[in-house]
């Protein structure tokens, strides 16, 4: 286990039933029309949540289509797939990706490092995981609640012990000092 995996990988909460929507503060600068597009957005995913490949080989309907909406086939990670699904699901044209690191732009970055570089992760911004292995974020999920120490996630591609490679969409809770970045493209 590598110290990436001992810092993110603490706790599964592998809740499958959809959770009501909780009140989402607003932002300093957000507006009405913000919020609502980020509850619509965490209705979405968390309704994904319990979606399971179909043979372990990043496949199966649902995983299918978060991918085609990238324009990927079938057996490529797809947790950056999810995640552009699930705001074009909203009506929202962007991101648009499958490869992870293309989520945090710069002007969309709101924290980085342990620091907030303009505002506080809420629901619907998206999370990075680093992987030294590969030099670059190589996991991304949604936050849905974020704490000073916790952050609970929605996350695709992944499972109970917090894989990138995993095998559905699970609900997690991560260590915040394990996020490289979070971007907010609301």
């Amino acid at each position: 286990m590598t110290r990436n995996d001992q810092e993110t990988n603490v706790l599964n909460t592998t809740d499958s039933t959809p959770a009501e929507p909780a009140a989402i503060p607003s932002r300093t600068g957000s507006s009405p029309s913000g919020d609502k597009q980020r509850l619509l957005i965490r209705q979405i995913y968390t309704a994904e949540i319990g979606t399971r490949e179909e043979t372990g080989r990043n496949d199966g309907k649902r995983v299918e289509a978060y991918l085609a909406y990238t324009g990927l086939p079938k057996g490529n990670p797809w947790c950056a797939a999810f995640i552009s699904w699930t705001y074009g699901k909203a009506g929202l044209p962007e991101p648009r990706t499958a490869w992870s690191p293309a989520l945090f732009p710069a002007d969309k970055v709101i924290w980085r490092n342990g620091k907030q570089v303009r505002s506080l992760p809420q629901s619907g911004d998206i999370f990075g995981i680093w992987f030294p292995n590969k030099k670059r974020i190589a996991h991304a999920g949604f936050v849905d609640h974020w704490t000073d120490k916790w952050l609970i996630t929605v996350e695709g591609n992944t499972n109970p012990e917090g894989s990138r490679e995993g095998d559905g969409v699970y609900k997690r809770r991560r260590w915040v000092k394990g996020i490289y970045a979070v971007a907010s493209w609301l």
